[in-house]
Order: C-alpha cells, then sequence, then structure tokens
C-alpha cells in the first residue's frame, strides 16, 4: 500500500521518499515494477537496514535488494559508503525526477575523512588507484576497504579503493580502467553474491568484451546467515577488513585460483 501510494503521490507532482526495511520492500515487487518502475515515476526507495543486522537474524538481513532493484528498467541504485554519500544522495535522489533506491544499513554512519568527490548519477569515487590491485567497495564495507587497502600498502602491496556509489547505472569508464589496468580485483558487498553488484561488474565485463578472470568476488554465500553480532558475522565470511587482506595477500601471491566464487563458502 505505502508504495502505491507514493506512486499516486509521484503522479500528482510530488516528490515521495518510501523508507522502509529492505527485507520488507521485497513484498511490494510487483507494486514496485507496475506502479513506479514502469511508469518511470519519481519515488525514492530508502531501504533500511540493508546489509547484516546482526542480532535480528535472516528474517531482517537485507542481503536481496540489489539483486531485485537493479533488474528494473528507469530504476537507479545507489549504495552510499558513508554518512557524507548518505545525505548528498538524499539530495540528489529527490532532484533525479525518476525511480531510484538507496541502501543503509542498521548500525550507525561512519564518516569517511578527507576531500570527497560531489555525488553524480553513475559515477564512482576513487580514493586512490592502485598499481598491484584494486579493492571495489559497494556501499557498507568502504570504511573495512580502506583500513584493508592501508594494510596492505604498508606491507608493500599498493591496492587502491573504489567506492562504487551507483550499482546501476555502472561508472562504465571507472570500471573499464579497473578491469583493464588491475593485476587483481576484488569486489566486497554486504548482500547476496548471486545477482549483486560483483555480478553487475561481470555483466559489465562481458557486455563490453573484457577479461574478467582476475576478478574476486567477497559478498555472502547461497544460504541463510544466521543471528550473531555484525562484527561476528562480518569476519565469518571474511567480509571484515583482516578477510579483505587476505583475500588481496592470497591473490597477489598466486595462493588461489582468481574468479567469480565468493570466498565466503557455506557451512
Amino acid at each position: 500500500h505505502a508504495v502505491a501510494f507514493a506512486a499516486g503521490q509521484a503522479k500528482a507532482g510530488m516528490r515521495p521518499i518510501v523508507d522502509i526495511y529492505s527485507t520488507f520492500l521485497q513484498r511490494s515487487f510487483d507494486q514496485v515494477f507496475q506502479e513506479v518502475a514502469l511508469q518511470n515515476l519519481p519515488v525514492t526507495f530508502m531501504m533500511d537496514r540493508a546489509g547484516l543486522t546482526g542480532p535480528d537474524g535472516p528474517t531482517h538481513h537485507g542481503v536481496f535488494d540489489i539483486g531485485y532493484m537493479r533488474l528494473f528498467p528507469n530504476m537507479a541504485v545507489m549504495a552510499p559508503g558513508d554518512a557524507v554519500d548518505l545525505r548528498e544522495m538524499v539530495d540528489f535522489a529527490i532532484e533525479l525526477g525518476s525511480p531510484c533506491s538507496i541502501r543503509y544499513p542498521k548500525c550507525n554512519a561512519v564518516e569517511i575523512e578527507g576531500e570527497r568527490q560531489p555525488v553524480e548519477l553513475g559515477k564512482s569515487e576513487v580514493f586512490h588507484w592502485g598499481h598491484d590491485g584494486m579493492i571495489v567497495a559497494c556501499g557498507t564495507l568502504l570504511r573495512e576497504c580502506l583500513q584493508a587497502a592501508q594494510t596492505l600498502r604498508e606491507e608493500g602491496l599498493d591496492v587502491g579503493v573504489v567506492n562504487v556509489r551507483f550499482i546501476k547505472p555502472l561508472d562504465a569508464e571507472v570500471m573499464r580502467r579497473v578491469l583493464a589496468e588491475s593485476q587483481f580485483v576484488v569486489t566486497v558487498e554486504e548482500g547476496q553474491l548471486m545477482t549483486g553488484f560483483g555480478s553487475a561488474l561481470l555483466e559489465f565485463a562481458n557486455d563490453e568484451g573484457l577479461s574478467a578472470t582476475h576478478v574476486r568476488r567477497l559478498a555472502l554465500p547461497d544460504r541463510f546467515v544466521e543471528h550473531g553480532e555484525r562484527g561476528e558475522l562480518l569476519a565469518e565470511l571474511k567480509l571484515d577488513a583482516a578477510g579483505i587482506v587476505r583475500t588481496c595477500r592470497e591473490l597477489a601471491d598466486g595462493e588461489v585460483t582468481v574468479g567469480s566464487h565468493s570466498t565466503a563458502a557455506a557451512k
């Protein structure tokens, strides 16, 4: 009802925001399609509790929204890396004039220090170009990716970081360079491996005729993740800074086969 009501408001000239848990928005899949995306109406979906919600468990983990939102034509899908991104994206979404979604976590928003690039449609934010490899951070785990890259650089491995910001439309220019110039690429996201951002990057590489055999996707495996403190769950799934560091080291040393499989294997 909320989605259909928001579509009516948008049709009347308003700029409604539907603020709802990511996992609950799944029940409105048909309304998002029929009432909003199909009519290209300017409704903004604020998807709360995107990613792992800790003790709330598998019914509340918002881990499927990337897959089901990016398949709709007309829909822009945003993943803020921190509070700075989130604030700018809300203002951007209201002015966009077409459907969009913004996923954000249950945990307190962090702010990444330093000079930042403004939010632009389909543009990512490059923190550092790495000579040895690139970590491509999708949303909530940007801080962990930056920490991992810093640790690796201190060890002599020059690894850069891209803050994706837009899952759809993808930043084609930056992603072409990432794929073409990096010895290895690690995508990191707090969502399902299947249909996630990493999958979107592989689709892009295929469409562009680019090799993606050096891409490694870190995401949630094909199982329901149970209850637990968020930090403990991230560590178990190798999505914390230490897990990202280990994956990059292995790829740099050639200890694992690079490919399109998550290191967070089902147990």
